[in-house]
């Protein structure tokens, strides 16, 4: 049905293309795809086709595909959206946004796709008489999307709920209402009957030619009428986009109200064919942000040609957007503020296991007490003082929170999840030292050593991650798996490095935010296009550039800090055990955050002498995820996900 419709519309759309106004005539739709134009959303509206309650008919009529589908091993998009004439400068603000965990393409990405569809059905009228949604997920959004906490994204977003306001505590038992009731209220005044065994279809062996991401939203009047559908996909960090307005849609902003969007972001259009400019930008065109550009080598060239730090080009990129300067300042303020406080929470937490299956103990609570960094006020061990910020002495030892029998195991390096018990040895049991004391090598009795940089990196970005494999408040940094590296990172800049932590914010987040942009320009930022290596990988080299540029480093080094950030990610696959974002993702964050500091310190001692460059290493990971197998794209189908073994209800779910 939907196939049909499809080709049909598409035939007809190319004629004539309509706003999406309530106005026009409904008799007027049939059969009519409405493309895009200025305001840029593209909807079908329909009233010839009728949605089949027969469970028979639906799945002979499901197993009749477009040509937009196909076998999920055939699809390869890495690259396919990047233009020579497009520039890579969007806003630091839709790199870095407030949302929600535990996925910023799988949940945060569903969840704006939901309200967007919302919107454009209540400009168009046909709101109140929808009767019944259909919801069908393709390809990576299907195969790791119930783990990924999708279905309650999506279904909160159709009822009006945006991923930055939303109250995460209420989201659990919101979702649980809809399921008991079998209602929805889409908008949040026009209540349905919904039905999930019926009205949401998973196709993790199918996608959507445009990218593994992709979800398809149907609506049918009381007749069983098809009203309107439409084609969106989560391409990573939080955006969303369709098919036919990739550059209109969402990938300039994140916010699905047009009307609150500043117009040189509505407008702005990264295409600039007309101009064949290369890595030589035109200057003066109001249109375009004042310092555009394309690659690493384009950046540095503006640098160097206007004597400005790469912050400083990306601040006043900013300015373009309708921002003023204490605007910008705020919501980088704002940004690290949500960043710290995830910390906060990920360190404080009173909860002992992440949800799901795995019930994975939590580490950060325990990493920090034996940190014996008092950062944060009443978190230090009620029997010592806090040590203030900057403090790298060590004071002994403090014992794991109460009741936490396991913590001598878990901080002796235990992995994340074995299946075990987590019990361990008193901790009055005197240390056992493995090996025969008579032998020629003397056995090593057991120690500990610590290294502050790799301490802390490591405990902030599993905080960070464990608050995001929860469902809690997150940043997109650039996406939610990768979330715990640049604040990481960001955090022990502030606390042990820095003369001036606002201006350190300031520098980090708009540094990191330009290494972000290439890659999103030049390869990807979406594990379902090019694995972990897009996410972890990326995050890393933009912490990377940030770590320099606040030691004070030339564009250039910071950009060859990036380069090694990332050069060192390569390849990088998503295997997550049972669809969470847990393991290996947590303790993945934590190696991306010590990668980075390590990747900043070399590049800062070599002197500017090195072999690669950053647009090299892009064009490196957007080929290497083009020829990365299917399975090692966010589908739980290989590696970690495919050898721990675990029973599963749902294939690769």
């Amino acid at each position: 049905m939907l196939a049909r419709l499809s080709r049909s519309a598409r035939a007809v759309g190319t004629r004539q293309s309509l706003s999406l106004r309530p106005s026009v005539p409904q008799a007027n739709l049939e059969c009519l795809r409405i493309l895009p134009v200025h305001d840029g959303r593209v909807i079908s509206s329909c009233s010839a086709k009728r949605y089949p309650t027969n469970s028979v008919a639906r799945k002979a009529e499901e197993e009749d595909h477009d040509a937009d589908v196909k076998p999920a091993e055939d699809l390869n998009t890495v690259g396919l959206h990047e233009q020579q004439n497009e520039h890579a400068v969007i806003s630091t603000f839709d790199l870095f946004s407030i949302g929600v965990g535990p996925s910023s393409s799988h949940t945060v990405g569903p969840m704006r796709a939901g309200k967007i569809f919302i919107n454009d059905l209540i400009e168009m009228g046909l709101l109140d008489k929808v009767k019944t949604v259909k919801i069908t997920l393709y390809g990576s959004l299907a195969a790791t999307g119930k783990g990924h906490h999708t279905p309650q994204a999506i279904l909160l977003g159709l009822e009006g709920s945006d991923p930055e306001t939303i109250d995460t505590g209420t989201i659990p038992t919101r979702y649980a209402a809809i399921l008991e009731n079998k209602s929805l209220t889409l908008g949040g005044r026009h209540r349905i009957v919904y039905d999930p065994e019926r009205d949401m279809l998973w196709r993790w062996n199918q996608v959507l030619k445009t990218h593994p991401n992709g979800m398809r939203f149907s609506v049918f009047d009381a007749d069983g009428n098809l009203l309107a559908t439409n084609e969106y996909f989560s391409v990573g960090g939080g955006f969303v986009v369709n098919d036919k307005t990739k550059v209109d849609e969402n990938l300039f902003y994140k916010g699905v109200d047009k009307s609150a969007v500043h117009g040189a972001r509505l407008h702005q259009s990264h295409s600039l064919s007309d101009n064949q400019w290369g890595d030589s930008p035109p200057e003066n065109d109001p249109c375009q942000p004042p310092y555009p550009f394309v690659s690493g080598e384009s950046l540095l060239a503006l640098t160097r040609k206007h004597n400005m730090t790469i912050a400083q080009i990306v601040y006043d990129n900013e300015r373009h957007f309708g921002y003023s300067d204490e605007d910008i300042h705020q919501k980088l303020m704002r940004i690290w503020a949500v960043m710290d406080d995830c910390i906060r929470m990920g360190v404080s937490s009173s909860e002992t296991k992440l949800p799901g299956r795995l019930q994975l103990r939590r580490r950060a609570p325990i990493l920090y007490r034996r940190l014996m960094r008092g950062f944060y006020p009443g978190l230090s061990s009620a029997s010592l003082p806090s040590i203030g910020a900057g403090s790298m002495e060590s004071a002994g030892r403090i014992d794991a929170p109460e009741g936490d029998a396991g913590a001598e195991e878990a901080n002796a390096g235990e992995g994340e999840w074995s299946g075990k018990s987590n019990g361990g040895p008193p901790a009055s049991r005197a240390t056992r030292v493995v090996g025969r004391p008579e032998h020629a090598v003397l056995p090593m009795a057991p120690r500990k050593t610590m290294i502050p940089a790799m301490d802390f990196l490591s405990c902030y970005a599993i905080a960070v991650n464990e608050v995001n494999a929860s469902g809690g408040r997150i940043v997109t940094s650039p996406t939610n798996g990768a979330a715990g590296v640049i604040p990481a990172v960001l955090k022990y800049i502030v606390e042990f490095i820095s003369d001036d932590p606002e201006k350190s914010v300031v520098t980090f987040l708009l540094t990191a935010a330009a290494v972000g942009m290439l890659f999103k320009r030049g390869s990807t930022i979406s594990a379902a296009e090019g694995g972990c290596q897009a996410e972890v990988g990326v995050a890393c080299s933009m912490a990377s550039a940030g770590f320099a540029a606040c030691m004070g480093a030339s564009p250039e080094t910071v950009l060859q800090a990036a380069e090694i950030g990332i050069e060192h990610n390569l390849g990088l696959t998503c295997d997550p055990i049972d669809g969470l974002v847990q393991v290996p993702c947590i303790e993945r964050n934590s190696l991306g955050a010590v990668k980075a500091v390590t990747a900043a310190q070399l590049s800062m001692a070599s002197q500017n002498v090195y072999s690669v460059t950053l647009d090299e290493a892009i064009e490196a990971m957007r080929l290497t995820a083009a020829d990365m197998s299917v399975k090692y794209k966010e589908t739980s189908l290989s590696g970690l996900a495919r050898t721990v073994k675990i029973p599963l209800t749902v294939p690769a779910c």
